[in-house]
């Protein structure tokens, strides 16, 4: 059983022992604490958007949330199976205060979490963050009496409110995408991204959808987290049926994988560099991503003559720094684009609106698109911890072990060999320290990224 809170916000299995897990206890605990963050400095109503994805907790985590804070007295506009993007818009679109996701993303079925949104439709700062923990801690928060209790709206209209946002970009064209008589499948892993994906495709012009995993009840029919390995019947259906791609979103819609029209893997670090590069093709200006994505987004931006910086690991330090460069795109390279036109959060529906009309007006197979980038390979592994573990004194060994090398200590360490990198950090989303390292070749990644675990493994 786990309960983690970090700038990802709270997160945990479901059941168990309150504290140790994220039980209705502590699901109503910082529900409230957030309540009472979000009223802080607020005179007269205060509106929440509620949204979650399709787990089989959702309705249980969701009526804890939405009646917390409405007996704090505060209103709630719930869109019921939404998209992480789409609760995102749905705050500035109604001039909300803030907004609670109820997803826990990538992580498997059994796990649900509380995505903190701040009146931008953005993920709370590690400072807003922290505050909110401390009132959880302190149960410093106040309940209305029955005849002040918050209002409840249900609201089912901002699915359909997201891609119309989405077509009307001036980057999307559904002319093209339309004149091009697309086959495209789908994976949407029985959650929300079987409700708008194919809408979206359908609105952009695709001519066929093949759907899988499309029924949104839950029941995850592999790990959610969009990899090679977890990928393997969409990457037999793509060329089996022969669709152009196929496209792959994790149970929230905020992360993209591409399969091309043989079945081989766009890799999902690549795409954020293939938005990057169309992007950049019609508006030159600086791009983000996080510590731990490809260096190919810095060889693309490049390569406009633009300005690529890096940021640490976390959504929120990615917009933190794209808001300061004045990014044109950015994200993170675990298939997260984030196109400030739209709005500060990843989004992988903008991901496949921009991406399909890249590669309808390029006239390439999607096998032979990935061959304009630089070819890197990141490996990505990770070591279970436990709560003793001294990741301080860890990062000392590899800091002793690369002493002659560049070292980033924004988040963890991440070591700049000439033709290699590697980054060791505590995960955000799990007991987890995380090891990823990227070469020009995948036995120069892995040897490494093993290096590095050998040494954590001393502890």
């Amino acid at each position: 059983m786990a309960l983690i809170k970090s700038i990802s916000g709270i997160r945990g299995t479901i059941g168990g022992k309150p504290g140790e897990s994220l039980s209705p206890v502590d699901i109503v605990k910082f529900s409230a604490a957030y309540g009472t963050w979000i009223r802080k400095g607020r005179k007269g109503e205060i509106n929440i958007v509620v949204g979650r994805d399709a787990r089989s907790s959702g309705p249980m985590v969701s009526s804890l949330v939405i009646m917390t804070l409405r007996s704090m007295g505060i209103n709630v506009r719930d869109l019921g199976l939404a998209t992480t993007p789409t609760v995102e818009l749905a705050v500035t679109g109604t001039g909300s205060d803030g907004g609670i996701i109820i997803t826990a993303s990538h992580n498997p079925a059994n796990w649900n979490a509380l995505k903190l949104l701040n009146e931008k439709g953005e993920f709370l700062s590690a400072s807003d963050g922290n505050e909110v923990f401390n009132l959880a801690e302190t149960e410093k928060f106040e309940f209305v009496s029955d005849d002040a209790e918050g209002i409840l709206t249900e609201d089912n209209t901002w699915g359909q409110k997201h891609i119309d946002q989405i077509l009307s970009l001036d980057l999307v064209d559904v002319g093209a995408i339309s004149k091009a008589n697309l086959t495209v499948a789908v994976d949407c892993i029985n959650s929300v991204g079987g409700i708008i994906v194919p809408d979206l495709l359908h609105s952009l012009g695709v001519k066929k959808v093949i759907g899988l995993n499309d029924i949104p009840d839950g029941n995850f029919s592999h790990n959610p987290e969009p990899l090679a390995e977890n990928l393997k019947e969409i990457s037999v259906l793509v060329p089996e049926k022969r669709a152009d791609l196929g496209f792959v979103v994790d149970p929230d819609v905020d992360r993209l994988a591409i399969i091309s029209e043989d079945g081989t893997m766009f890799g999902e670090e690549y795409t954020l560099v293939a938005v990057s590069d169309y992007v950049l093709s019609k508006t030159r200006g600086n791009t983000v991503s996080n510590l731990s994505s490809t260096r190919a987004l810095k060889d693309v931006t490049e390569g406009y003559g633009c300005k690529y910086y890096s940021s640490a690991v976390g959504e929120v330090n990615v917009v933190e720094e794209m808001k300061k460069r004045s990014a044109v795109i950015g994200g993170e390279g675990n298939g997260g684009v984030i196109y400030p036109a739209l709005h500060y959060g990843r989004d992988a529906l903008a991901g496949i609106a921009l991406f399909l009309t890249y590669y309808v007006r390029s006239g390439m197979k999607c096998s032979l698109l990935r061959k304009k980038f630089p070819e890197y390979v990141i490996a990505k592994k990770k070591v279970e911890i436990g709560k003793g573990t001294d990741f301080t004194s860890i990062l000392n060994d590899i800091r002793n072990e690369f002493h002659s090398y560049g070292i980033d200590e924004r988040d963890g360490l991440r070591i700049d060999l000439p033709d290699r990198w590697v980054q060791v950090r505590k995960s955000n989303t799990e007991p987890i320290i995380r090891v990823y390292a990227e070469g020009t070749t995948i036995k120069k990644a892995e040897d490494l990224a093993d290096q590095i675990i050998k040494i954590v493994k001393k502890h």
